[in-house]
């Protein structure tokens, strides 16, 4: 389904309850996204409708090679094999703390994974965000409700972030080994408009574009942080866009039926489905992850 006034299209299906993190594969040339509270990690193959499900939330992954991502689940981050399906466990994460779950997360230019924490029931500061880098789990930014956002400028001079309910995205300017430095500032602030950031990528011309959770579009902001373009979509809660494609100028937006009551998912249809919108803007590709 395309809207030419929009310049959406569908690009799967599938209803998702709470679709994340599109991850666009540079080798295979493949988008993976997930449905956390579904349990399952979601792809296409020559054209058909793939998946895995697994007996724990899953919210994020990067690439490692061809064959493997790395996974951010529940309890821990793993090597997932595309081909054999086998797990290994690399790194617990928060794995004794029953009241969270792994959230949104993302390769860094260093090969280093950042990822998000939060509480199942959004519970206040109970989620934090930590950095797997040559197979240390660090904690670096603790007391966050709901973590999102974690995207890298194209020059990797800083990583950005936000909980969610503040409104206000922040960035941190980083070292020559990626770890933060100084206090994080405010980059995008949407507490004028009420809108709530969801996930974020950056694309090549240092252009931060925002999923924004429970007004229906994605927008981008230029680098000064100010409003650039808004691109509204047929769902209430689109939850994290991420570019793909090969010319990477296609910009897929995952979404959420989480929360609604069956009217509204009536209402709704596409809520839960993978969106596709072809851009005038290059994304980055994602960072290798190296273990």
């Amino acid at each position: 389904m395309t809207d030419p006034a929009q310049g959406y299209e569908i690009a799967d299906d599938r209803r998702c309850e709470l679709g994340e993190g599109p991850l666009w594969h540079p080798l295979r040339e493949q988008l993976y996204w997930v449905d956390i509270l579904g349990k399952r990690l979601l792809t296409q193959e020559n054209g058909q409708p793939r998946e895995w499900q697994f007996d724990e939330h899953v919210s994020a992954a990067g690439w490692i090679g061809r064959d493997a991502l790395l996974i951010a689940s529940e309890t821990a981050l793993f090597r997932f094999d595309l081909v054999t399906g086998a797990r290994e466990d690399l790194v617990p994460l928060e794995a004794d703390n029953p009241v969270t779950r792994s959230n949104d997360g993302r390769a860094d230019p260093w090969g280093g994974f950042w990822i998000g924490t939060m509480g199942k029931a959004a519970e206040k500061a109970a989620g934090s965000i930590w950095r797997y880098y040559r197979g240390e789990l660090r904690r670096i930014f603790p007391g966050i409700s709901i973590t999102n956002a974690i995207c890298f400028s194209p020059d990797a001079g800083f990583a950005c972030f936000t909980d969610t309910d503040s409104c206000q995205i922040r960035r941190v300017a980083l070292d020559g080994q990626g770890w933060p430095v100084g206090d994080p500032v405010v980059h995008v602030d949407t507490r004028a408009g009420g809108l709530r950031p969801d996930g974020a990528v950056f694309d090549r011309q240092g252009n931060i574009w925002v999923a924004h959770w429970g007004a229906g579009c994605v927008a981008a902001y230029d680098p000064s942080g100010q409003p650039l373009t808004r691109i509204d979509l047929p769902v209430r809660q689109p939850s994290c866009p991420g570019f793909g494609g090969a010319d990477m100028t296609t910009l897929y937006v995952t979404s959420a039926q989480k929360g609604m009551t069956e009217a509204a998912r009536a209402e709704q249809p596409h809520s839960g489905k993978l969106f596709r919108i072809e851009t005038e803007f290059r994304g980055q590709y994602e960072h290798q992850v190296i273990l």
